[in-house]
C-alpha cells in the first residue's frame, strides 16, 4: 500500500454525475474514494451546503482524474421521468 496523499478533486452535484464519474474512473483503473453527504439522520441537509459528494483520488492521479471529470461534465445528459 502506498503512502501517497489523497486529494479532493471535485464536488459531485448529484447521483447521476457520481455514477458517470465512478464508471469512467473504474475504466481507467484509478483508485478513488467518494464521501457522500446524504446522511439519513439529517435528511440530506448537507447536500445543499456541500454538494452531493466529494471525490478524492491519490495525489499522483489528480490531473488525470480532473481531466476525466471535466470531460464528463461537458457531456449533456437527460433524465427521463417514468410517468
Amino acid at each position: 500500500m502506498s503512502n501517497e496523499k489523497w486529494k479532493k478533486v471535485h464536488v459531485i452535484e448529484n447521483i447521476f454525475e457520481m455514477d458517470m464519474i465512478k464508471d469512467a474512473l473504474d475504466k481507467e483503473g484509478l483508485e478513488y474514494s467518494i464521501k457522500e453527504y446524504k446522511d439519513t439522520a439529517y435528511d440530506g441537509l448537507f447536500v445543499l451546503q456541500k454538494g452531493y459528494a466529494s471525490l478524492f483520488v491519490r495525489e499522483n492521479d489528480e490531473e488525470l482524474a480532473k481531466s476525466i471529470v471535466k470531460h464528463i461534465r461537458s457531456i449533456p445528459y437527460v433524465v427521463f421521468s417514468k410517468d
